[in-house]
């Protein structure tokens, strides 16, 4: 193998050869990264804020009119029933169906055709103003990738479409998560792009185009995923076997979750009418939202905020049938066809387990609970150690629970590796996307 001179690149141990870098056609990249980024951050902070406002008249000032408070059972009840029906309608009725059922999807899917975005748009919006435990991950994610490929085909032809795909993924990814960072780990585990090519030199542009996300969103939000914990008092010995054991039992839910979701997807899905299935699930949701209170509503991020006030009143199984209630719905949700995450109200689901912890044992730290809880069911759920890790630093910043934080996940990998993650298998004779439409199929 020829030895590489001076600015010609590095040769890998792969026995390849030696690689030049293309460092101007990663500066030529530099601008249309940060401008992708930019445009995830917007339309992000867009569809959360329509879904905020749509919220606030629902729940706060409908509820008023009616002579209700917004946390009584019959109005929990009526507006899930009804988010279900009209989200149903959206899916039945918008042009591509609101897109492809998320509960069979991954994170990071092939591009949609354009006329199925304001589908998915509406409905990711009544998901979530209505209180339905799913977060924006999936329909955002989706919503940004077809933006970014169809924008990017009439701007830079020369582009190939995986490419903007990475930019819209990772761009995304820095706008929900409010930092950079998040990409780049999530991206250093799918190692993109031509391996010939250094890591970093591959991550260049996905990068500009994360912290132009991440950037657009701490300017126009107030993102904040940090909650208010007593600090974490330094690392013990004993704490490893804690958080590796804390972990397994999380983990083990989340596989229990993970095993349940395609017989239960299968099942739901023998209603083939979508307005049906769909306000039928709104309406359990609606009775699982009335047994876990308030607190088991949205997406979580909000509401795991509030469990450290819930610490004086509130027994371990309490928070236990806070994180059953909300794992439940984000089943239910899932499997009937509601568009959105998984990711967030799995994070809280972890966060409420690690206030069961420390409740029951209180010599347990509480950082250190909800840490190796969380972890180990986002590993679950996710398949991601590097996300997991991050969204507890994020929830937890404490830089020493890194080390025993890092056992739990590796623990938790062992428990998870080779089994499902929370990701339905559709029934092979029936597509995973949205019913025919009258007269043949769309798809």
């Amino acid at each position: 193998m020829t030895q590489a001179g001076p600015g010609e690149g590095r040769a890998t141990t792969t026995g390849t050869d030696a690689f030049r870098v293309p460092v101007r056609a990663l500066l030529a990249l530099a601008l249309p990264a940060a401008v992708v980024g930019v445009l995830c951050g917007l339309s992000l902070i867009a569809l959360s804020a329509l879904a905020e406002v749509v919220e606030r008249w629902v729940w706060d000032d409908l509820s008023g009119t009616l002579g209700l408070d917004r946390e009584s059972p019959v109005w929990i009840v009526v507006v899930l029933t009804a988010t279900g029906l009209l989200v149903g309608l959206v899916i039945r009725y918008a042009p591509g169906h609101a897109g492809p059922d998320p509960a069979t999807a991954g994170l990071v899917e092939p591009p949609l055709p354009l006329r199925t975005l304001p589908g998915l748009a509406v409905a990711l919006v009544l998901t979530l103003a209505g209180g339905v435990s799913l977060g924006p991950e999936n329909p955002i994610m989706a919503i940004n990738a077809a933006l970014v490929v169809w924008l990017g085909a009439h701007a830079l032809r020369r582009v190939p479409v995986p490419q903007w795909m990475a930019l819209s993924t990772a761009g995304t990814i820095g706008a929900m998560f409010g930092t950079p960072l998040a990409a780049a780990l999530m991206f250093s585990e799918l190692d993109p792009g031509d391996r010939r090519i250094p890591l970093w030199d591959r991550l260049f542009a996905p990068l500009v185009s994360a912290s132009t996300g991440a950037l657009t969103m701490l300017l126009l939000s107030d993102l904040d995923m940090a909650m208010d914990l007593p600090p974490y008092p330094g690392l013990q010995l004993g704490h490893l076997g804690i958080a590796v054991v804390v972990s397994l039992g999380a983990a083990a839910l989340g596989l229990a979750a993970s095993y349940l979701i395609t017989p239960l997807h299968r099942l739901a899905h023998r209603v083939r009418n979508p307005v049906v299935l769909l306000t039928l699930g709104g309406f359990v949701l609606g009775v699982l939202g009335v047994v876990g209170g308030p607190v088991t509503l949205f997406k979580g991020l909000d509401e795991m905020q509030e469990l450290p006030d819930l610490v004086g009143t509130t027994t371990a199984l309490g928070f236990l049938a806070f994180a059953l209630v909300k794992l439940a719905a984000l089943l239910v949700a899932s499997c009937v066809g509601f568009r959105g995450g998984r990711i967030f109200p799995a994070t809280f689901v972890g966060v409420a387990l690690g206030f069961a912890v420390h409740v029951a044992w209180p010599a347990v730290p509480l950082a250190l609970a909800v840490g190796a809880a969380t972890v180990g069911i986002v590993v679950a759920a996710t398949r991601s150690g590097w996300l997991s890790i991050f969204l507890v630093v994020a929830i937890v910043p404490e830089a020493t629970l890194i080390p025993p934080l890092l056992f739990a996940t590796l623990a938790a990998w062992l428990l998870v590796t080779n089994r499902p993650e929370l990701r339905a298998v559709p029934t092979p004779s029936l597509p995973p996307a949205s019913p025919p439409e009258a007269g043949g199929r769309d798809r």
